[in-house]
């Protein structure tokens, strides 16, 4: 029962609790790194952008890639800006004459998308541009995009100025005007067609939020798109139409899947299988191994004790002796595991004739205040445990 206290080191020791000053250094580092990591989740939060998926150059995306900000310039001109996803709106839309602004050809029948009348203005080498814009050619690796002039007389491009155009280059047809040159091309091509004026654009990005406030972007993009029309502005639809993809009238992707595939995936499955219970490691018979080092219980219990003596934890060392106490009298006094501490008082009070508050103060009470005092338990638990054993 004895924790390895005894009287003289008791009297020889110092105080080794913690003082406020060990404490902030040897937990400052991880108050420094909590600190840090909840500023960067704050600073995450608030810098973090919207949920939503960008969706470049749409009227109504006003994230750094949308065009919300040059639908709103259009609109405070007296401009009606309609955005469509699909050829059937646009049509409609355009039916009673206007410009149409085509960003994404995706889902679309170029050909009959060619056949709406009015101004065209086409951005980026988009599918079927031959069908949008014939005469029109591209030129083979494009254009860094890039801030440019335009060296060009459209009246357009010459009031805006330099503008950030690139992406693709272009040829035109006989009687066209080429703009902000690249290489062997233009950035911007435009001529007159059938019903209107068809403009091709390299790229779109001075249309962006990002970069509309940027050179003469801004007044580049109202001179091409404000011609006292409405704007019938097509992107990309954000759900295919149907029959284009599996859906409700076409085929599922289990049907789409060859009749050999779910074999294969079942065979590659208990392949895998067969080879780990092959190849896997079985456990044998239980071997007994002598221990490197042998170590005496009185020794693991002077040295627990040294522990507790070091932190000064006189309660946590007062409670493993009550409980040890507990558990090894229990049984002996005739009680069941799960016994309240009155039916061991009483059991034990009986047993051993002592002063039922006196043990009830032993086993359950607080704990001692010194060394001395959780000594002088130990040496009582003992003298308890020995009298039971004794009767």
């Amino acid at each position: 029962m004895s924790l390895g206290l005894r009287p003289a080191e008791t009297a020889a020791s110092s105080s080794v609790s913690p003082t406020a000053r060990s404490i902030w250094r040897s937990s400052r580092m991880a108050v420094v790194l909590g600190l840090i990591i909840v500023l960067a989740a704050v600073l995450a939060v608030l810098l973090r952008p919207g949920t939503g998926e960008s969706r470049r150059l749409d009227p109504a995306d006003g994230s750094l890639a949308g065009s919300r900000a040059l639908a709103e310039l259009l609109r405070a001109r007296g401009v009606t800006v309609n955005r469509v996803d699909s050829l059937e709106a646009a049509s409609a839309a355009s039916s009673a004459g206007g410009l149409l602004l085509v960003t994404d050809t995706a889902y679309i029948d170029t050909f009959q998308l060619a056949r709406v009348p009015g101004d065209r203005v086409i951005v980026g080498d988009v599918g079927g541009l031959g069908a949008l814009a014939p005469g029109v050619d591209t030129v083979r690796g494009g254009a860094r995009e890039r801030s440019r002039e335009p060296e060009c007389r459209l009246p357009g491009a010459a009031r805006a100025g330099s503008a950030y155009l690139g992406g693709s280059a272009f040829t035109g047809p006989a009687g066209s005007t080429g703009c902000y040159p690249a290489g062997d091309g233009w950035t911007l091509i435009s001529y007159p067609n059938a019903g209107g004026t068809t403009t091709v654009l390299g790229s779109g990005s001075f249309m962006t939020n990002q970069r509309l406030a940027e050179d003469g972007n801004a007044a580049l993009a109202l001179n091409l798109l404000d011609r006292g029309k409405p704007v019938t502005w097509l992107v990309r639809a954000e759900t295919p139409p149907v029959g284009r993809l599996p859906g409700p009238e076409g085929k599922s992707i289990y049907e789409l899947m060859p009749a050999g595939v779910p074999w294969a995936v079942l065979m590659s499955c208990l392949t895998v299988i067969l080879v780990a219970f092959w190849r896997g490691r079985r456990l044998g018979p239980v071997v007994a191994e002598r221990l490197p080092v042998v170590v005496r219980a009185a020794e693991t219990v002077e040295g627990r004790g040294r522990l507790y003596r070091a932190r000064r934890a006189r309660a946590r060392a007062a409670d493993s002796l009550r409980a040890g106490t507990v558990d090894r009298l229990t049984p002996r006094l005739g009680l069941g595991a799960g016994a309240g501490r009155h039916e061991v008082v009483a059991a034990l009070a009986a047993r051993t004739g002592q002063d039922p508050q006196q043990v009830g103060a032993a086993l359950y009470g607080p704990p001692p205040v010194d060394d001395a005092g959780l000594v002088a338990l130990a040496g009582y638990l003992d003298a308890i445990e020995r009298t039971v054993s004794e009767h």
